[in-house]
């Protein structure tokens, strides 16, 4: 199924693209949350990251690192928020892969990415120590 960015690719829906070369495409976010709110995506159609292969991994990475100071440069902003909401459950609205540069400025209300979660779970130096081994057992 094709999602709204997938549209937006084919020219079926309009956006104001902001850049775009053979596998990554970057466009203004219709809903942003601050001026400049861009969304980075691949081109193909990926539902979350792990999804991602390496090669189009490390393409969607550079688009990234090259527009992160441009979008910061154009709108005089203090600093970005650059992240991916990976999977409904995490916030994901579109089943695209897709990075959202917000620029940040000082006063602006928002917070850190800590400030996404909402409990934050009391974990014991035993249980970080599994939780961290058993990452490492699979990356």
């Amino acid at each position: 199924m094709s999602t709204i960015f997938s549209q937006i690719i084919e020219g079926e829906i309009p956006a104001r693209i902001v850049y775009e070369d053979e596998t990554t495409i970057a466009f203004l976010d219709a809903n942003p949350l601050a001026p400049g709110h861009t969304l980075v995506i691949p081109k193909a159609e990926y539902e979350r990251l792990n999804d991602v292969p390496d090669d189009v991994a490390t393409d969607l990475y550079a688009t990234i690192h090259q527009l992160v100071p441009a979008v910061e440069d154009a709108v005089d902003a203090d600093a970005t928020t650059v992240a991916f909401n990976n999977g409904e459950e995490a916030g994901q609205e579109v089943p695209h892969v897709h990075c959202h540069i917000v620029p940040r400025f000082e006063g602006d209300g928002g917070g850190p990415i800590h400030g996404i979660a909402g409990d934050v779970p009391d974990l014991a130096d035993d249980e970080l120590d599994d939780i961290a081994a058993d990452i490492e057992s699979r990356a």
